[in-house]
């Protein structure tokens, strides 16, 4: 069974940086793209950068130019790298991989707060 483990969220002020790795469980060429997506309290889960195992990046519109997706397949880790964060970012940010037709994962997640 594919595990998926996030981490590096906590709390941060507001105009903050922090980087959060998506540590899966086994190497990440073996899914065909891997996401991170975030949910607030009462929103609606909202996707946010993905990439694919030949490397093609995606970023959402309303985070682009602050949140960069990357790949690190020495430590089978996705990482986003998120920077000027907002209160409104205050989320609990999920990773995900799909590895071809209904074999797909979710990680447990990992809160971020930013606040002053």
């Amino acid at each position: 069974q594919v595990q998926l483990v996030e981490s590096g969220g906590g709390l941060v002020q507001p105009g903050g940086s922090l980087t959060l790795s998506c540590a899966a469980s086994e190497s990440i060429f073996s899914f065909n793209d891997m996401r991170w997506y975030r949910q607030a309290p009462g929103k609606a889960r909202e996707f946010l950068a993905g990439i694919t195992s030949g490397g093609v990046r995606n970023v959402a519109d309303s985070v682009k130019g602050r949140f960069t997706i990357s790949s690190d397949s020495a430590s089978n880790a996705v990482l986003l790298q998120m920077s000027g964060l907002q209160i409104e970012d205050t989320a609990v940010y999920y990773c995900y991989a799909w590895q071809g037709g209904t074999r797909d994962y979710w990680g447990q997640g990992t809160q971020v707060t930013v606040s002053s």
